[in-house]
């Protein structure tokens, strides 16, 4: 009955559509996480967008933009504004804190991770044996990603055609973070050794207005790649969400479980940390702590405060019976 009285009672429509102006900017605030989420590498954009609640909708309206585009494009407009910023807006800050605090920065990501779970739990539903089988397939898929060994870094100023579509390849691979939940595009970005170049081109070379036009290719090809990938991936997850919603939702809870260990150790590696070289500072782990406690909170909150809103729903008066208001 909520979801019914939901999608005819002027909050956000399933598939598509914002819930006004206080809905455009808490999807604008849902991208931003996505976007820095995307960043991160061994940490998924999906992740985020299916711990936010908002993941239904976007791969719908991904796989709806060319039957329904205004709807599509409405829907995507400020995630995809959002996505942008947090990308761009944190690169630099993000990377910092990654060299210089990895481990309490990546606490707070799984901390907000951690704290948005009951999310994606309450669309399991009951448990049955056979949902184990995906649920434990996407976990230790997840899981694995961090054990595969990576490539050295490519220099992307010296590639030929077939590096350019190579790089097309490498953006429609790392699509994924954006639509299957616990996937990491970065993480795979940095196994096949695109990571690293990419955004140091970014941050050294495009925004500096250096070897300008190698950097809109190169970023160009990627982008494209991302967008056919994220358009036929959204398509492929709309149809198991539609055919399978309960296996899919414990894939995406496995996918998430999984990924947090090799949140840590893709960090771990990006920054050349072992075991013996850890910070032994009291205050350092205290941070850790607090900082994941914190994200788990923040999380939390934010998706009951998110989930109790799109649930209220707005006056609606039945069509009257004999004189009589229902």
């Amino acid at each position: 009955m909520d979801e019914q009285i939901t999608q005819n009672g002027g909050g956000e429509k399933a598939g598509g559509g914002t819930g006004g102006v206080r809905g455009f900017f808490r999807d604008l605030f849902c991208g931003v996480l996505i976007g820095v989420a995307f960043i991160i590498p061994g940490f998924s954009g999906g992740s985020v967008a299916a711990i936010l609640g908002i993941y239904e909708k976007l791969v719908g309206a991904i796989a709806d933009i060319f039957r329904d585009f205004k709807r599509s494009f409405l829907t995507l407009l400020p995630i995809g504004i959002g996505l942008i910023l947090g990308a761009a807006a944190l690169l630099f800050p993000l990377g910092w804190a990654l060299n210089a605090y990895p481990i309490p920065t990546v606490c707070l990501f799984v901390g907000l991770a951690l704290g948005g779970l009951p999310s994606i739990t309450e669309k399991m539903g009951g448990f049955k044996p056979v949902l184990l089988v995906p649920l434990l397939l996407a976990l230790v898929s997840a899981a694995c990603l961090s054990f595969l060994p990576t490539a050295g870094d490519v220099d992307l100023f010296s590639l030929d055609a077939w590096g350019y579509v190579l790089l097309f390849i490498i953006g429609a691979v790392g699509s994924c973070a954006l639509v299957i939940p616990g996937i990491s595009g970065s993480m795979l970005l940095l196994i096949f050794g695109y990571y690293n170049p990419i955004v140091t081109m970014i941050t050294d070379y495009f925004f500096r207005l250096k070897e300008f036009w190698t950097c809109v290719g190169v970023l160009g090809c990627v982008g494209a790649g991302i967008v056919v990938g994220f358009f036929l991936i959204s398509v492929v997850m709309k149809f198991l969400l539609r055919r399978y919603p309960r296996g899919t939702y414990y894939a995406i809870f496995g996918f998430i479980v999984g990924s947090i260990p090799t949140v840590y150790i893709s960090t771990a590696k990006d920054v050349g940390l072992t075991f013996e070289t850890l910070p032994l500072a009291a205050g350092y782990w205290v941070a850790a702590v607090a900082l994941l406690l914190a994200g788990f909170a923040v999380s939390y909150l934010f998706v009951r405060t998110a989930r109790r809103k799109t649930r209220e729903p707005e006056a609606i008066v039945l069509p009257e019976r004999g004189g009589e208001e229902t």
